[in-house]
């Protein structure tokens, strides 16, 4: 059996991290390479970073984070936020990434997902996807940092990742982002049941149960979670020994 993963998720506003509600009215949280190193000290099993206005401010990610990070952060880390070509890819992992987050410029030129793939392995590349419920009760694609609205249906655009070459999908719902209500169980067991690569759940963690029910509802392959380590609510290790006392296979390591 494949271990469950927990992932700290550090937005990057600014060369800061930040935690907002549905994308908007963000705090402050912190310094986004020695948050990581705290992270790892306390054993999460992965760290994502997304520069949350990359795409739409039309920058492209600081480079500098990756290099950063690699000298303090020894888990597996990836790097998401305005990754626009194959150059983009190629200079995060360089500089010590070990996988690139792609969202807007997957969605407007899906022949990066492919590209990139077959350039630098299908484990390197993680296609995230912000959807949002609809009236008709499916979930839409939006891009740009939760600002744009595409019309693509968001269970359909997993499948298309999937079948160009994505090795993971972030699947982030817009509607619980923050809110700390809990994942959108529906859509991330609608994502997991219709792909076979690994999906990571996002938006809404607010209590140890909220993991809890991801895992053994969703069947999610990992947990995104901001706010409630963030703010000191609970730890990683707290995490993980809940889970691990639910009979939830994680691999409990780091300090006491």
């Amino acid at each position: 059996m494949i271990s469950k993963r927990i992932i700290p998720c550090l937005d990057v506003n600014k060369g800061r991290v930040v935690k907002g509600v549905s994308f908007i009215n963000l705090r402050d949280a912190g310094d986004p390479v020695e948050l990581a190193a705290f992270y790892d000290r306390e054993g999460a099993d992965e760290i994502v970073f997304l520069d949350i206005t990359a795409s739409h401010e039309r920058r492209k990610t600081v480079v500098e984070l990756a290099s950063k990070t690699s000298e303090k952060v020894f888990i597996p880390y990836t790097i998401g936020g305005g990754i626009n070509n194959v150059e983009d890819v190629r200079e995060v992992l360089k500089n010590g990434a070990d996988k690139v987050s792609i969202n807007t410029a997957a969605v407007l030129e899906p022949d990066l997902i492919s590209k990139s793939s077959s350039i630098f392995g299908n484990q390197c590349i993680v296609v995230a996807i912000d959807a949002k419920k609809t009236s008709k009760g499916s979930w839409e694609v939006y891009i740009h940092g939760g600002r744009t609205p595409t019309g693509i249906d968001a269970v359909k655009w997993a499948k298309q990742a999937q079948s160009l070459g994505a090795g993971e999908i972030l699947l982030t719902s817009m509607d619980r982002d923050g809110t700390k209500d809990g994942y959108d169980l529906e859509l991330t067991r609608n994502v997991v049941e219709a792909i076979n690569i690994p999906v990571i759940a996002s938006g809404g963690a607010g209590s140890l149960e909220h993991l809890r029910d991801v895992f053994t509802i969703a069947n999610a392959d990992a947990a995104l979670v901001a706010s409630i380590f963030h703010y000191g609510l609970y730890t990683v290790r707290q995490a993980k020994e809940y889970l691990l006392a639910r009979k939830i296979d994680v691999r409990l390591t780091g300090r006491k």
